[in-house]
């Protein structure tokens, strides 16, 4: 009971703090911030790079991610783990609200470079504004629900726990990169993204009664 009140307490704290940081970003305050991120990103990364980002951008959505989590939750044979797909599904409910509430566009299209002429169907749902990124969300959501079930695995010693971190790690980070390198998102969406990922994450494993 002990560890699950940490988790819901530590959601709770990381969701106000999605809050105010969605506030600061309403005020504009921090435009110039994402424009100088974003074109020293993308004069960074070369555009050979863009095909790969595109594959990494399309296994980011909604689909596949929800794919992901009810095979997990199938090899667990967790009945109670129905539970994380609602608040995962929840979470979506959140980023499209703040998408529709928080006028905050997204970058223009001289910087898109996304370059594979595939879409999922919910490519195609077009709130207006670009904050949080759904992407960012997700695959915050699924790194740490992930890296807690690594963790909490009693069949797994140190060494071969930390070496499946690292490809969860590596794979968020591409993520979150590719948003803005193929000029989907602002830096500022991506953080809002990762912080409402991490609060639902957490919020699921607050409900987790298997440890």
């Amino acid at each position: 009971m002990g560890k699950r009140f940490v988790y819901f307490i530590s959601s709770i704290l990381i969701f106000i703090l999605f809050i105010a940081f969605s506030y600061i970003v309403s005020t504009d305050i921090l435009n110039q911030f994402d424009f100088d991120i974003a074109v020293k990103i993308q004069d960074d990364i070369p555009h050979k790079l863009d095909y790969f980002f595109s594959l990494l951008s399309l296994t980011g959505t909604i689909e596949v991610y929800l794919f992901i989590l009810f095979l997990i939750l199938a090899l667990r044979r967790k009945l109670r783990g129905l539970f994380t797909i609602v608040i995962f599904m929840g979470s979506h409910v959140i980023e499209l609200a703040g998408k529709a509430m928080l006028h905050h566009p997204g970058p223009p299209f001289l910087f898109f470079r996304y370059n594979i002429d595939l879409f999922f169907p919910s490519a195609y749902v077009k709130p207006g504004s670009s904050y949080p990124s759904g992407h960012s969300m997700r695959a915050a959501f699924i790194a740490i629900f992930l890296l807690f079930l690594v963790f909490k695995n009693k069949k797994l010693n140190l060494f071969h726990k930390y070496l499946i971190t690292i490809p969860i790690i590596l794979f968020s980070f591409g993520m979150f990169l590719s948003r803005i390198s193929l000029g989907e998102h602002w830096t500022t969406d991506v953080i809002g993204g990762i912080l409402l990922g991490t609060s639902a994450a957490l919020l699921a494993i607050s409900f987790d009664k298997s440890y």
